[in-house]
């Protein structure tokens, strides 16, 4: 591990905060709160010492000799020992649990709130149900949708009305919105007339928007009255806006001691939420009130600490449903589900609260995208490669690009095909249209083979070809045509993090008045001056990270010419998922078949928590 900055400055600099609380100086102390503050840096929700021991690290500048890491019981005593490291329960800046997990004060009471609400949630089924009823909506609203093998939306929609907490994960085009409609069509007819409060969240402003319109679309197919129809919500927030955060502050209006109104609350793209922020979500809920998680398990997990969906859904046991739920699943659907003879089940009975939504309506049995995605899913690399180089597929290509210069020919013929139209209409709406029906998105940021430069070349094509008038550009930063990326929420005109928006002129303005335009909440678009736009850069790539929660018809994904931790299956799923129709990868085959070799792993101890 003798990389460069191995350590970053926050992690010396709260490294020598920690030691000198401990009262002395201590290598083994400063070196195992140096390291806890790095890997929570990079994603984990804890530092496993089994795993960090025998390696040798860097010596911080400060340091004469390269610093050693003790054996694993000399290190776990001296630790056990100090007045800054604490046991579960202990109110100190470090915990130390009984599994060699060293956690960071915070990540450990986050992860502790969050498993022990999921299991009193999901311990016992809820018992005020009218079992006539339920039996009959289910019948009604899914008469229609026989089809092969156990239908789990119907599963799902059971497992929603007994649990109070419920996670439904699937891949794209499962349905699983729809599902969610016909859970919340069940819910109100359960209530009998009572008003329930449904609040519907996502991570991000585009992905409440995308859970928006098809709560809009579902509703329209369901087969109940207009009064349960009119009173399923449309409207989706933020989970910040939802919970109301404090402004300069971690904190949220809605927490355990105020705890949100609501009955129900149903989180979309559940994949994102990080352990922090779904804890903190998980508190503000009522003990009573119903949480459904819905999200993709094998996508991407959160930018910051933990992998919750992934811990929460534990791959290895997904319907492996208890002798009970089946039964009830059974009565209820005429479903009969195998039941699983592993043996032992939590005593929380969460692997009741679980399912998985398997049939894609986007990608039919066969489909090109939906076998490369599997494939992806199972670490399989020969056999992706294999569905790559199958010309028989033309909705999944593969171009070989070894270098940036093998990709300035490509790129210069799908920027003029699919980014020239955007420059001959003048109509915001129809501009928004062309960038979404088409993206190139980037497994990195930086580097010959990312987003900036992605970004920088293809404006150089366009104005080369006469889409982007130089002078124009060379005076100003933005221009007609511009797709443009929010980076920063804007709560006070309704732009959040990873919407998108395109630069054109106000109709009828003086001097051809440009401003931003982007999909308005109702229909049509809504308009800001540039001179009050939030945080934002250009868009005609954008990183894998940021497309989640996004689809285009079209996608082309730009691998880098040198392998990166960040290359992971997730990302290669993400990307390939994002498309309706067609993907075109370019990259060499040695990096894709690390990426499908590759897993993310973080460490954590939720999965323990709620399995064991």
């Amino acid at each position: 591990m003798a990389e460069k900055d191995f350590f970053s400055q926050i992690d010396i600099h709260f490294a020598k905060f920690v030691e000198r609380l401990s009262g002395n100086e201590n290598p083994e102390i400063f070196l195992a709160a140096a390291l806890v503050s790095r890997v929570t840096g990079n994603g984990d929700t804890c530092l496993d010492l089994a795993t960090v021991t025998e390696d040798r690290l860097p010596a911080p500048p400060y340091k004469r000799e390269q610093m050693i890491l003790p054996p694993l019981d000399i290190w776990r005593d001296k630790l056990a020992k100090s007045p800054v490291v604490g046991k579960p329960g202990d109110y100190r800046p470090l915990i130390l649990d009984k599994e060699d997990r060293l956690y960071l004060y915070r990540y450990w009471i986050y992860e502790k709130r969050l498993s022990d609400s999921i299991k009193n949630r999901t311990m016992e089924d809820v018992s005020e149900i009218n079992w006539i009823g339920l039996k009959e909506s289910l019948r009604r609203l899914f008469s229609k949708d026989a089809g092969e093998g156990t239908n789990w939306q119907t599963v799902a929609s059971v497992t929603a009305v007994l649990k109070k907490f419920c996670v439904i994960s699937g891949g794209p085009g499962t349905g699983k919105t729809f599902t969610v409609a016909k859970i919340l069509a069940l819910f109100l007819e359960q209530a009998e007339g009572k008003k329930l409060r449904i609040f519907l969240s996502a991570p991000t402003g585009k992905a409440a928007a995308r859970l928006k319109e098809s709560m809009q679309t579902a509703k329209q197919t369901l087969r109940c009255n207009e009064k349960i129809r009119s009173a399923i919500p449309e409207e989706a927030f933020t989970l910040h806006r939802m919970l109301k955060s404090i402004p300069d502050s971690p904190y949220f209006h809605y927490n355990s001691e105020n705890p949100l109104p609501a009955d129900i609350v149903v989180i979309d793209e559940a994949s994102m939420v990080d352990l922090a922020l779904m804890s903190k979500l998980v508190e503000a809920t009522p003990v009573d009130a119903r949480i459904i998680l819905i999200g993709d398990k094998d996508q991407l997990a959160s930018v910051d600490a933990g992998s919750v969906l992934g811990d929460i859904c534990n791959r290895n046991e997904i319907h492996r449903f208890s002798e009970k739920h089946c039964s009830i699943i059974k009565e209820l659907t005429g479903e009969k589900i195998e039941i699983s003879n592993c043996g032992s089940f939590p005593k929380n009975r969460i692997q009741d609260a679980i399912v998985e939504l398997k049939q894609s309506f986007r990608f039919p049995k066969g489909s090109a995208i939906g076998r490369f995605s599997q494939a992806v899913k199972n670490g399989d690399a020969d056999r992706a490669i294999e569905l790559l180089q199958n010309a028989d597929r033309p909705t999944i290509k593969w171009k070989k690009i070894r270098s940036p210069k093998d990709l300035h020919g490509a790129l210069g013929e799908v920027a003029v095909k699919h980014y020239a139209k955007p420059f001959q209409t003048d109509d915001p709406s129809l501009a928004l249209d062309y960038f979404n029906r088409f993206k190139i998105l980037c497994a990195v940021k930086k580097g010959p083979l990312g987003v900036e430069a992605i970004n920088k070349s293809i404006e150089q094509i366009l104005e080369r070809e006469g889409f982007i008038d130089a002078e124009t550009r060379a005076d100003n930063i933005y221009y007609k045509g511009q797709p443009i990326l929010i980076t920063r929420n804007d709560y006070n005109h309704d732009l959040f993090n990873g919407d998108m928006g395109v630069i054109m002129p106000v109709e009828g303005a003086y001097d051809h008045e440009l401003n931003l335009f982007f999909p308005g909440t109702l229909s049509g678009t809504k308009r800001l001056p540039l001179y009050q736009l939030p945080p934002n850069e250009t868009a005609y790539a954008m990183t894998v990270h940021k497309s989640q929660g996004s689809e285009f018809d079209d996608v082309v994904l730009v691998l880098p010419d040198q392998d990166f931790p960040v290359l992971t299956r997730e990302l290669l799923y993400t990307a390939v998922t994002r498309a309706r129709r067609n993907v075109l990868i370019w990259g060499s085959e040695p990096i894709l078949r690390n990426m499908i070799s590759r897993k993310i792993e973080r460490t954590s101890g939720l999965r323990d928590a709620l399995w064991k």
